[in-house]
């Protein structure tokens, strides 16, 4: 499927009932186009089953909870609609993506309490997020943006607004030759990509940054878990700048990105090692399994 994202043939899950692709519109005025009051998920569906998708539509419902925003659907009623949306469109392996939204209503200004709530649930086929990275390893650049503490946003959301730095961030980092940007946190902390979490390694050890700033990803929390049943020690820390200076291998982590390994980070460089390599071929058999 190829073209404009708003020209498609197919069909969009949207409010309890199958839309024409084309059809799934909403107005000008609708309250999250002017002031971010939206959340989504990515998901990928693997052979007919998506992958951790009832984690998924937990997190959304948390996600817009903390948006002050109740989805007026149960997990059930979102993993049905999921489902009902692929095989609609005739899909077994696909990116699904789910947004709950305030819509249009009697309010338009920041207060907008009484606006519905909306959900639509879209997906499209989508191969590899970096390309050829998974063989020659990502190239990032180091964003001039931070990621802010949460004293002013709730990181723990996959909230819409929270990724506006994420594409400036990303459109910096392509018009430098590099796949993607490495954000540092409000204290100067490693933090993640602009929509991947990042893993380094050093002596055979995994250290990853603590989240307590950015979101903690279902699909970092999976690849932890598969560290640790090879008996592979994992550091979760806050990691300093200086120190990538000293790892031996990086990858990052998103449903998006799956497993992919980096070679660079700004003036770091990094080996496309055994351990990266086994980590995303064990990452590809689980969500598979």
């Amino acid at each position: 499927m190829t073209g404009s994202y708003e020209d498609r043939d197919g069909w969009i899950w949207m409010d309890g009932k199958m839309v024409e692709w084309r059809k799934a519109q909403v107005h000008v005025l609708t309250h999250a186009l002017h002031y971010a009051s939206s959340v989504f998920e990515g998901e990928r569906c693997y052979d007919g089953k998506i992958f951790k998708g009832v984690e998924h539509s937990r997190r959304l419902r948390r996600s817009a909870e903390l948006l002050d925003m109740e989805i007026p659907y149960s997990v059930e009623e979102i993993e049905k609609a999921k489902y009902d949306m692929l095989k609609a469109n005739g899909w077994t392996n696909a990116y699904v993506r789910a947004l709950a939204y305030r819509g249009a209503g009697d309010e338009m200004g920041v207060s907008a309490v009484h606006n519905p709530v909306r959900l639509a649930i879209a997906g499209w086929e989508w191969g590899a997020y970096y390309g050829d990275a998974k063989m020659k390893g990502a190239k990032l650049d180091i964003s001039k943006w931070k990621r802010p503490s949460p004293e002013t946003i709730p990181v723990a959301a996959k909230a819409s607004g929270l990724y506006m730095i994420c594409t400036m961030s990303k459109h910096a980092a392509q018009a430098r030759g590099c796949s993607d940007a490495l954000f540092f946190d409000y204290r100067g902390h490693v933090a993640e990509a602009t929509g991947a979490n990042i893993f380094f390694v050093k002596d055979g050890e995994v250290h990853t940054p603590l989240p307590d700033a950015f979101l903690n990803g279902i699909t970092r929390q999976t690849v932890i878990d598969l560290l640790k049943q090879k008996g592979i020690r994992v550091w979760e820390r806050h990691i300093e700048p200086y120190e990538m200076e000293g790892f031996e291998q990086c990858w990052l982590t998103g449903t998006a990105a799956e497993v992919t390994p980096v070679g660079e980070i700004g003036p770091y460089a990094f080996e496309v090692g055994a351990l990266a390599r086994d980590i995303a071929e064990t990452y590809e058999r689980h969500v598979r399994a």
